[in-house]
């Protein structure tokens, strides 16, 4: 028997919130907070890091995005606390941001700074060889690292990351969200002219852009103001990266290379990973089908196994 389009509309409706509710990732919880931690030299800029978990497996650094953030917006996921259970995982903060040095006065903050600072990380932490997971502008700086220095690098992860031309990089958000967008530029403008509300105001902004789900958005922010931003990193990182293109380069990556990235991230959208996908031989492809650009902290579970299985 047919039924009438009023209740087939509401059929369907009902249908679609079960199949949602029963497919919807896992809930994340919080990782472990940071601990003290502890700090190294580098080129005159002082470098924190923690080491979570020992083992004798490969380190497996973090290497968080930005330009300006540090690793706190990480935390907001127990993802890391899975990873970490079977390996050491090192997470630290980038010159100038979080529990590092704040840039001194005509301090230099360049890719090469970067990439400096991440080899000073690797000799201190003793190891031949570390993992690397890069996630977003952290992606970019993994893919510079191993290229500088790729006799100590042995697997490298790189999840919603950059384009290695930062300019190509295909940004999706002011198509899918002019409205925030156009609020963003206004907090970066009164940013750029001193606001420090505004420019606090701006990171919210583009943080609520990032999901796929409203309840995992808001979840996330709930925690957004334990999030620290340097706006003084992310312009010199950026200007510096304007006059780079590490494309070229990308053939001689020969270790192995996990390309991740979420379905919907309408900030480095999937076309990105594609590409670097198909410039690095033999790497591998993986979709987050329920995220956008921090599928650790909407797919939690499945993120934890894929870059699990993928080090192993």
């Amino acid at each position: 028997m047919m039924q009438s389009p009023t209740r087939l509309r509401s059929a369907l409706s009902l249908l679609a919130v079960a199949l949602a509710a029963t497919s919807a990732p896992a809930r994340a919880k919080p990782s472990a907070a940071s601990g003290a931690g502890t700090t190294l030299n580098a080129a005159g800029a002082t470098i924190w890091y923690e080491v979570r978990n020992g083992g004798a497996k490969t380190p497996l650094v973090i290497v968080n995005g930005g330009p300006g953030f540090d690793h706190g917006y990480l935390l907001a996921s127990d993802a890391w606390d899975k990873i970490a259970a079977h390996r050491s995982l090192v997470m630290y903060d980038q010159r100038g941001t979080g529990r590092s040095g704040e840039l001194k006065p005509g301090q230099s903050c360049t890719l090469a700074d970067q990439v400096a600072d991440l080899e000073a990380l690797r000799a201190k932490l003793g190891a031949e060889r570390v993992d690397l997971l890069g996630h977003s502008w952290g992606g970019y700086l993994a893919m510079a690292y191993a290229l500088r220095y790729p006799e100590h690098v042995a697997h490298i992860v790189l999840c919603d990351s950059a384009a290695p031309r930062w300019g190509d990089t295909d940004y999706m958000l002011k198509f899918l969200f002019p409205e925030a967008t156009e609020r963003r530029d206004q907090y970066d403008f009164l940013a750029a002219i001193g606001d420090a509300a505004a420019s606090n105001a701006g990171v919210r902004e583009y943080l609520r852009m990032l999901f796929v789900s409203p309840r995992k958005r808001d979840e996330f922010l709930l925690a957004a103001n334990q999030i620290h931003f340097s706006r003084a990193v992310n312009d010199a990182v950026s200007a510096d990266l304007g006059r780079i293109d590490m494309g070229p380069m990308l053939a001689r990556l020969k270790m192995p290379v996990l390309v991740l990235t979420g379905r919907f991230d309408a900030n480095v959208a999937p076309s990105t990973a594609w590409k670097i996908h198909k410039a690095i031989a033999g790497s591998r492809f993986e979709v987050f089908e329920q995220s956008g650009h921090l599928p650790f902290f909407e797919e939690p579970e499945a993120f934890a196994r894929s870059v699990e299985r993928f080090l192993q």
